[in-house]
């Protein structure tokens, strides 16, 4: 281990600026035995002079600690920070080495945000007359960051179970899509439902994705189709976020499947002249709050053009730019995304080679959901292309009627084995990268001092457990934690 300290500096109780200042890298500390991960340097938010590392992390004065420190999770086996340099996210060969510290501990301030990520002894030494809220022994355990779901359809009503006997008897997508089924079954049942049974079950499904270790979760509407329910399912989601630990990012998706009756540039018409105007006005307003902007882009949904009006009259509105694209059909959605400045296209079973390229360029990121092409029977997403070419790759579960799963772990798990990425590149995905197609990667994604204190700790001495151990988080995972405070305990 380094001698040398990287100080990151940031007022108690303010948010991580955006973006962050380059710091000059710490000395390279020696290898480890391995090549799964690199050593990190421990790192301490504090001011002091540069004479040493027990100089560089003394304590401030007690008046300036007052009230202690949230959280200290000590004497971890592993701490894998995922990145140590304050990277915005991970591609090519940097997804090879993780920033792993062997036997660490890490301090959340009573604001939330990480204090110090360290040795074990520096730590205890360090902060020996330190007083925290909550102590917990991580000895033989491995601490990682909270993972980030980077699509999901959490809110709706109707049961689909009966779908999924259809296509075990061969019904494709769409064959169920166009007699009725899919999206405008779930429509038909999320109009009916109040916005007091929609909030109730997206809380539990928001809860089995906290036990399964997502502390940060993008949530779409979309299930409404007209103004009025994509509004109610708006404030639902706004209303988890303001009353559950999790982090939400929030999706308009009205450009979901286009409305009975209409065509797809009527409903885009439709969306543009109505939807969004009402969004900014409810958004100014405070009532909701909107992140991102979704369409469907797919042949028999919205096609090329309709996409393309709605997502630029979005981004108009400063919404973010992260949509479905290239699922079933090449349409040369990732092509779009890319000129467009997309933050993240979805799925991409049927990207081009010159959409991925275009991509690479753009930094747009790609959200692959092995979940839809393995329940769906799809062909894979070509992960190994996209990484090869230095596409941002990212995962997230595309929990919804139609592909059932709560569990990034799970999703990792399949990534590696249906989508050939490695460990790395699926834990990666699943925190920093997906944290970057949300448009957090600032202070979310990793653990380093600044940023938001949303970890896990897991009952294994490798952290590769976590991925290896299909279908096992629900025993390996002891503690989610969300700002420094304890959301899940086993």
């Amino acid at each position: 281990m380094g001698r040398a300290a990287a100080r990151r500096l940031r007022p108690p109780g303010s948010a991580l600026p955006a973006p962050p200042p380059r710091l000059r890298p710490p000395a390279p500390p020696p290898r480890l035995r391995g090549t799964a991960h690199r050593p990190a340097p421990p790192s301490f938010r504090r001011s002091a002079p540069r004479s040493g590392l027990a100089a560089s992390c003394r304590p401030a004065a007690r008046g300036d600690m007052a009230g202690g420190h949230r959280l200290l999770l000590e004497n971890a086996q592993q701490v894998v920070m995922v990145c140590a340099r304050r990277e915005r996210f991970l591609a090519r060969d940097a997804l090879r080495n993780l920033a792993v510290l062997e036997g660490g501990s890490v301090v959340v301030g009573k604001d939330g945000f990480i204090e110090a990520i360290g040795p074990a002894d520096v730590i205890r030494k360090i902060f020996s007359e330190e007083t925290f809220r909550e102590r917990i022994d991580c000895s033989g355990k491995c601490i990682l960051p909270g993972l980030v779901d980077a699509h999901t359809h959490p809110v709706w009503a109707g049961e689909r179970v009966h779908e999924f006997a259809m296509k075990l008897a061969g019904a494709t997508y769409m064959d169920i899509h166009q007699a009725g089924g899919g999206i405008n079954f779930t429509v038909e049942h999320t109009r009916q439902a109040s916005e007091e049974e929609l909030f109730c079950s997206l809380q539990e499904r928001l809860q089995c994705m906290m036990r399964a270790g997502t502390t940060l979760v993008e949530c779409k509407s979309g299930y409404g189709l007209n103004l009025e329910t994509e509004l109610k399912m708006l404030r639902v989601i706004e209303r988890a976020r303001q009353q559950l630990p999790i982090g939400i990012s929030a999706t308009y998706c009205g450009a979901h499947s286009v409305p009975k009756g209409k065509t797809a540039p009527e409903a885009a018409d439709e969306i543009i002249n109505s939807h969004l105007p009402k969004l900014k006005e409810l958004g100014k307003s405070g009532v909701i709050h909107v992140d991102n902007i979704d369409v469907f882009c797919e042949k028999g949904v919205f096609d090329l053009d309709s996409t393309r009006r709605i997502l630029q009259s979005g981004k108009e509105m400063r919404l973010q730019i992260n949509f479905h694209g290239d699922e079933l059909h090449p349409m040369k959605a990732a092509e779009l995304g890319a000129e467009l400045g997309a933050q993240a296209i979805s799925h991409l079973e049927e990207a081009s080679d010159e959409g991925i390229a275009a991509m690479a360029t753009a930094r747009c990121a790609a959200v692959l959901l092995p979940t839809t092409a393995y329940m769906l029977r799809l062909k894979q997403p070509r992960a190994r292309k996209m990484l090869d070419e230095g596409v941002i790759v990212a995962l997230g579960s595309d929990f919804n009627p139609n592909a059932y799963c709560f569990s990034m772990p799970t999703v990792m798990h399949l990534a590696c084995v249906n989508m050939r990425m490695s460990m790395p590149e699926a834990l990666a995905a699943a925190t920093i990268n997906a944290a970057y197609a949300l448009g957090k990667s600032y202070t979310h994604g990793s653990l380093e001092v600044g940023k938001q204190g949303d970890l896990i700790i897991i009952n294994s001495s490798r952290w590769e457990h976590l991925i290896y151990q299909f279908g096992g988080h629900h025993e390996l995972i002891e503690y989610v934690i969300a700002k420094g405070k304890v959301i899940y305990k086993k």
